[in-house]
């Protein structure tokens, strides 16, 4: 793991040996910016979005349902929970990044808790 910057990459899906890693385009948000911007704006999104640091998000002004993965610093999944717009998630107090899809995705991955889950970034 280590300092990740703003861009892209793929997030892998442990799998839990009924199933194989699923690989996921992924864009990372590290900057202020980048996460304060995170997916307002969007109507859709391919993979997941990496927020860190961050322990919780807003769906305000945001045009769709999203799905919402807490990772602690080892990239552990602590929960995950869907999120229609215009809520504010409670801060998970382990929780040091956070994984955003659209509504749905990450039960299509097989993400849950207590998932284990890898980041690569592009240099």
């Amino acid at each position: 793991m280590g300092r990740w910057r703003d861009g892209c990459g793929e997030l892998t899906v442990r799998g839990n040996g009924e199933r194989a890693p699923v690989r996921v385009p992924l864009e990372t948000a590290t900057s202020y910016r980048a996460r304060t911007r995170g997916l307002l704006g969007r109507d859709s999104l391919d993979g997941a979005l990496l927020l860190s640091p961050a322990n919780s998000v807003h769906t305000f002004r945001m045009r769709m349902p999203i799905d919402v993965a807490y990772l602690d610093r080892r990239l552990r999944v602590i929960a995950v929970r869907t999120m229609p717009p215009g809520r504010l998630g409670l801060p998970r107090l382990r929780a040091r990044h956070v994984l955003e899809a659209e509504a749905g995705a990450m039960e299509g991955w097989g993400l849950r808790a207590g998932s284990q889950v890898e980041v690569e970034v592009d240099l």
